[in-house]
């Protein structure tokens, strides 16, 4: 075939504009989706059907074997796009779009890379696939960007992945995804990549965890795992990962030494995490075993989650967990992203000595806490303010935009003046918090502050939607004019959409 490919040549792609680039990439996808359903259909109809000729009828091989004599000398578009583009196989994970498509004919192709070229490769492919998941599955999302389809590609791509990896890929995929049955949050189930569900889920981890509240130094120490599944020949070389939820990006990520061989690792390792202690109640920690596959996907071995929050920090001896599968948890079941600390306060006209000349409110933030992003990792974050019904210019105030966190402080104080304590019973105050990623803006979620009436001035009105915890405190505000009311409430993702927006 390698002979074939260089007899024919290959096509000079690099005219092709971004959106057309893209477009070849999702065909790709979609062409190698379509035959991976095929080559099953056609294992089934080997083990259920017994006839020769039937299963050539069936299977389609006569239509295979007919187009062979037939166009013996061509190739197909697919299969001359997919030699072209491994003429020019990436030497990295997030190579540039313009050098994937710009190969003309005479240049050599690229040489395979090293062991470690590969193993470094394989960690970079894993980091890039947890880090781009995404709530939305494919069937839902819009036209990707060239470098999104690409990415796509790359992962699912059988002939890419063995110009990569020098070698047979892998057969099992990792197109289920799951959830923990969890000591924590789960969260874990909306972002995986991997090999799951392939071996039975069992056995159990000991851990043990410790603070140091001087070094704001969060220390999980791995020590074994007993009676975990094995993989394939009754082998198993697992280790332990760890990441600190809600963040999956790689800088969460901490990797234990593999073990070979065995189903009853010793580990005795301690990994570390640089974490403020009023971050830990809004924190999960993730630790999951995987076996690892060399130069293919590892395979899940199954799980564990522990809600820092509700930890006993008194306790430092170790603790057995049982390992637990992962089950899919649906996007639309997290109902809150992270938490918003702030205090609100009202000060009446004249109050104090004649001051203010109007009433004013003024609205501190001071932090957010565990925000989960669409994608999971640290993210770039800012707080919207407005007081509706006024949505306009005049209402609308920010926060300061803080990079690469999930737990951002902002620090940030909103005022507002003109108001009458009548008022109040009639307004909302929205805080949004949003994630900026490029020139884009998302919103994570919000909280809105009001009486939850429904109406504004005699009028429905849909933002004035809040729940008990939030009408709690607007109205504790009210009731205690000249008081800070200090809260910590959740970032909601049902904000009743408000046509004024």
């Amino acid at each position: 075939m390698e002979a074939e490919v260089e007899a024919e040549g290959s096509l000079d792609l690099s005219h092709l504009t971004e959106e057309e680039q893209s477009s070849i990439l999702r065909v790709l996808l979609r062409d190698m989706e379509l035959r991976r359903h095929d080559e099953g259909r056609i294992r089934t109809l080997q083990q259920t059907k017994t006839d020769p000729a039937l299963l050539r009828t069936l299977s389609g091989a006569w239509f295979s074997e007919a187009s062979s004599r037939r166009h013996r000398s061509r190739m197909s578009g697919s299969d001359l796009v997919h030699a072209t583009i491994r003429r020019k196989a990436p030497k990295s994970s997030d190579v540039p779009m313009a050098d994937l498509f710009n190969w003309r004919g005479g240049e050599e192709p690229s040489k395979s890379p090293s062991l470690e070229g590969k193993r470094r490769l394989k960690e970079s492919m894993e980091d890039s696939a947890e880090s781009q998941a995404s709530f939305e599955s494919a069937a839902s999302r819009k036209s990707p960007t060239t470098k999104e389809a690409y990415m796509q590609y790359k992962r699912e791509s059988v002939s890419l992945c063995s110009i990569l990896t020098d070698g047979e890929p892998s057969s099992l995929k990792s197109n289920n995804f799951h959830s923990s049955s969890m000591l924590g949050s789960g969260m874990m189930s909306l972002f995986s990549s991997g090999v799951f569900g392939v071996v039975e889920v069992k056995g159990r981890m000991q851990f043990s965890l410790a603070f140091d509240v001087h070094k704001e130094e969060l220390r999980v120490k791995v020590h074994r795992c007993e009676d975990i599944s094995s993989v394939g020949d009754n082998r198993s070389d697992p280790y332990v990962k760890s990441y600190l939820l809600p963040d999956m990006s790689s800088r969460s990520k901490r990797k234990t030494a593999v073990k070979r061989k065995t189903q009853n690792p010793v580990f005795e390792q301690t990994l570390k995490y640089k974490v403020r202690a009023n971050e830990l109640k809004s924190r999960t920690l993730n630790l999951s075993v995987w076996h690892a596959e060399p130069l293919g996907r590892n395979v899940f071995l199954g799980e564990l989650e522990v809600a820092l929050g509700f930890w006993d920090w008194t306790s430092t001896q170790p603790l057995w967990q049982d390992l637990q599968p992962r089950f899919y948890l649906q996007p639309e079941c997290i109902s809150s992203r992270g938490s918003l600390l702030f205090s609100i306060k009202f000060i009446p006209e004249g109050f104090e000595g004649g001051l203010p000349l109007t009433g004013e409110l003024h609205i501190w933030l001071q932090e957010a806490q565990g925000l989960l992003s669409k994608k999971g990792g640290a993210v770039d974050s800012f707080v919207r303010s407005y007081i509706l019904p006024d949505a306009g210019c005049q209402s609308g105030q920010k926060t300061q935009v803080v990079k690469r966190t999930v737990s951002p402080t902002y620090n940030h104080t909103m005022v507002y003046d003109g108001f009458q304590t009548s008022d109040l019973e009639e307004a909302c105050a929205e805080l949004t918090v949003w994630q900026r990623e490029g020139f884009k803006l998302h919103m994570i979620g919000g909280i809105r502050l009001s009486c939850g009436t429904g109406q504004s001035y005699g009028e429905a009105v849909s933002w004035m939607d809040s729940t008990e915890e939030e009408v709690s405190v607007w109205s504790s505000m009210i009731k205690n004019p000249n008081h800070w009311i200090e809260t910590t409430l959740p970032i909601r993702t049902n904000l009743t959409q408000r046509s004024s927006d």
